[in-house]
């Protein structure tokens, strides 16, 4: 069975329709969905999305897409992003996401994926759409990375950039200085408060 599944699917990720049309022929789908999970064939990572075990898939999961697709509408950012742009020097295991949609934290087999709320207005702003070759995933740029860092760290309150970005996040001056000055003027005409502070030192740097 583990062949005709592979077989017939052509992603190491797939959900419930996608399965469940595969396994069309049997009269119980449901229960026959039940059997792979308990057989080790697939792999649940949550309800209506699974994927291969390791040795059946064609290449390894892309965090990123594992992401996007756990819980939406949602991209990639903070912690993650940022490490994934070598602007911070540490590994990050945890999966960082943004979402309009409420906090989560899912627990999977793959890994552990965190999800902080936003507001819908500027959420669109800054988002790269990258192909991964084996799919495309939504991610912050640098710029909205950053700001989505720092928009949900506590540890800010507007006092002492600097500080704060070079020391408390371990960022180099190098790599804020080539942020995209005109995509954070973007940001800056909708940032308020602690926010609208981290904007203008940034775009001071910048020029």
């Amino acid at each position: 069975m583990r062949i005709v599944l592979r077989e017939k699917l052509p992603y190491d990720l797939f959900d419930y329709t996608q399965l469940s049309s595969v396994l069309s022929a049997y009269a119980n789908v449901r229960g026959k969905i039940g059997r792979l999970l308990a057989s080790g064939e697939i792999i649940r990572l949550k309800k209506g999305l699974y994927t291969f075990p390791e040795y059946l898939r064609r290449v390894p999961l892309n965090p990123c897409i594992v992401a996007n697709m756990l819980y939406g509408p949602s991209y990639v950012s903070r912690d993650f992003a940022l490490s994934y742009y070598d602007m911070i020097p540490e590994t990050v295991a945890v999966v960082t996401s943004m979402t309009t949609g409420r906090p989560r934290r899912f627990q999977t087999p793959v890994g552990i994926f965190d999800y902080q709320q936003r507001q819908a207005a500027d959420f669109s702003i800054g988002i790269e759409n990258i192909d991964s070759g084996n799919g495309v995933f939504l991610i912050a740029g640098r710029e909205k990375a950053l700001y989505d860092k720092v928009l949900t760290d506590k540890r800010f309150d507007g006092q002492d950039v600097e500080s704060y970005l070079l020391h408390d996040l371990r960022l180099e001056r190098d790599s804020l200085a080539s942020l995209n000055l005109n995509l954070l003027r973007e940001l800056r005409a909708v940032a308020r408060g602690r926010m609208s502070v981290l904007l203008d030192f940034l775009i001071g740097l910048c020029r």
